[in-house]
């Protein structure tokens, strides 16, 4: 299946623009399905950002966003929509707490059929609250919200990309924390599907080496029992690493990889065995320009990543951002902001 999907996709990256532009790449290769936007017309929100989006099985998908007149603004809610490429559901508010700033939603289908959404809650990032809410029926209602960690302040659980379940069955999520412009990054940990959570020390971080902010948001992927991997956004213009051999309780010290970040979200699929999907920007620049969506695959467990294929172009003024990506049965599936103003689908056929 290797040989065959690196075959497929260096056909692929000589037909690259044409992926922005129509639905194939033509017989033989990787098609690109659907290439469309959630919705259509205008909207009961200005702007949104930072989708997640969860398989439903039966070609049907849930995608959530975080909406309003602008990003930390006290209207911003959590909205969602349903369906299948090419039939999605009016947009609509799925939650809102309070009169608050809400902030990035992610979407958890557990092993049992659960359907879990964690949203941030909180006018600035230090103080963030982490909630979550359930559904049994694949997102037609829901069980009311609830604090993650009853009395945290800063987040905890999935800062903004996909729960990993680990082959012993924990659950592990992607987190970190942004306390008066110092960031960096951990995994919390459940072994009880979600009552209670672990959090790990903080990366180690050389802050001679990673200027600014720091480091934030991570993408994990787990490519044998045990050993489990992140990648990063950074404030180094380049992303981030850090492994760990044992579930993910400790984390080697974070290194910087040849892969360029704009200090922008990224994400992380798995294949199978050391075949990763990577998407994200590739701008080596610190708060850089988020465009072009590219797409990149890496087939020795993401130490290097010959496969490169802009997914869309873009040009100065555009923002591609926040990628949420997953696989799904020969299909690598994802969706990310459109210059605020929509959410872009896309699904690519293996």
């Amino acid at each position: 299946m290797k040989n065959t999907l690196l075959l497929f996709l260096s056909i692929f990256i000589c037909m690259s623009h044409a992926f922005a532009q129509s639905a194939s790449v033509g017989r033989g290769g990787p098609e690109v399905e659907h290439f469309e936007f959630v919705f259509q017309g205008k909207m009961p929100f200005e702007q949104c950002h930072s989708s997640s989006i969860e398989s439903l099985g039966n070609g049907q998908y849930m995608m959530v966003w975080f909406a309003g007149t602008h990003e930390k603004n006290d209207d911003v809610g959590i909205w969602m929509a349903k369906g299948s490429p090419g039939s999605w559901s009016v947009p609509q508010l799925l939650v809102k707490v309070r009169d608050d700033a809400h902030w990035n939603p992610v979407l958890f289908q557990t092993t049992t059929g659960r359907l879990i959404l964690f949203f941030k809650v909180g006018k600035e990032i230090d103080d963030w609250e982490t909630w979550w809410m359930y559904s049994e029926d694949a997102g037609n209602s829901w069980s009311n919200p609830e604090e993650l960690v009853e009395g945290d302040r800063g987040g905890r659980g999935p800062v903004r990309n996909h729960m990993l379940v680990l082959s012993n069955g924990n659950w592990l999520a992607p987190a970190s924390i942004e306390k008066n412009r110092v960031w960096n990054a951990f995994v919390d940990t459940s072994k009880d599907q979600g009552k209670t959570w672990v959090k790990s020390d903080t990366l180690q971080l050389d802050r001679q080496l990673v200027v600014g902010e720091g480091v934030i948001q991570p993408a994990l992927w787990e490519s044998s029992p045990g050993q489990v991997h992140m990648l990063l956004r950074t404030s180094a213009g380049k992303m981030g690493r850090s492994d760990s051999n044992d579930h993910g309780a400790t984390w080697s010290p974070m290194h910087l990889t040849e892969l360029p970040n704009n200090n922008s979200g990224i994400d992380v699929a798995h294949i199978g065995g050391k075949t990763l999907a990577l998407a994200y920007n590739p701008v080596g620049k610190n708060w850089g320009p988020r465009y072009p969506m590219t797409l990149a695959i890496s087939e020795d467990n993401g130490h290097s990543w010959p496969i490169k294929i802009d997914i869309e172009v873009g040009e100065e003024g555009n923002e591609f951002s926040y990628p949420s990506l997953i696989y799904e049965e020969g299909y690598l599936v994802l969706c990310y902001t459109w210059n605020r103003t929509n959410i872009r689908f896309v699904k690519i056929r293996m």
